[in-house]
């Protein structure tokens, strides 16, 4: 006889247990296509997946997607309230934002102020922050790179937040990890980004 399927929002994941036993952290993503999950269908996003390897570390994990595709620096801080919204602020906020900012060749100052504007929003509510750090393409130049990739370090440091020096590392120059447009990861690519970055989201969130 077949086995009745479960269906509905519900039903985990094959590869998804259910959320350990214990306090529930809650993490926002906010970021952009990154972390909405370009090409891909919703649960393999990288918030997701992430969700899955934290809880299969025995952590009783959320990670709210709030990755909007095509959002600049300016874009997240615009919605970052409503973002977190008017309750109980979140254990964890992890940010990548400023991908877009280089790839429509903002201004470095720019991006830099709306991220320095962004994090001090974060501390003043007293909110742990995860910067998944982001490198400018060569073609946009050595100055222009220069001041771009300084940006995500200087500000985490200046906030006291943790940095992932670049989301992209384990894809990059991974041709067999990205979508056709080189700029977003497979599924695979996703699954590469979360290994690389977990235990840095680990090591941020609050302990007790």
């Amino acid at each position: 006889p077949e086995k009745a399927v479960t269906t509905g929002a519900q039903a985990p994941l094959p590869d998804m247990p259910p959320a350990p036993q214990g306090r529930q952290v809650r993490i926002v993503a906010l970021g952009d296509s990154l972390f909405a999950g370009y090409g891909l269908r919703p649960e393999e996003a990288y918030p997701l997946r992430l969700q899955a390897a934290l809880r299969r570390k025995g952590i009783n994990a959320e990670v709210v997607n709030a990755g909007v595709s095509g959002d600049t620096t300016a874009d997240g801080l615009a919605r970052l309230d409503f973002t977190l919204g008017a309750g109980p602020a979140p254990d964890l906020v992890i940010l990548s934002l400023g991908g877009n900012d280089m790839l429509r060749g903002l201004p470095v100052a720019q991006t830099r102020a709306n991220l320095d504007a962004l994090l001090g929003k974060l501390a003043a509510r007293h909110v742990k922050v995860v910067v998944m750090g982001m490198l400018a393409a060569p073609n946009m130049g050595a100055d222009y790179a220069r001041g771009f990739n300084a940006i995500f370090p200087d500000l985490a440091k200046k906030h006291g937040a943790v940095l992932v020096p670049f989301l992209l590392k384990a894809v990059y120059q991974r041709p067999d990890l990205q979508l056709p447009d080189h700029i977003h990861p497979t599924a695979q690519g996703v699954e590469a980004m979360v290994d690389d970055t977990k235990d840095a989201v680990m090591a941020a969130l609050p302990h007790g």
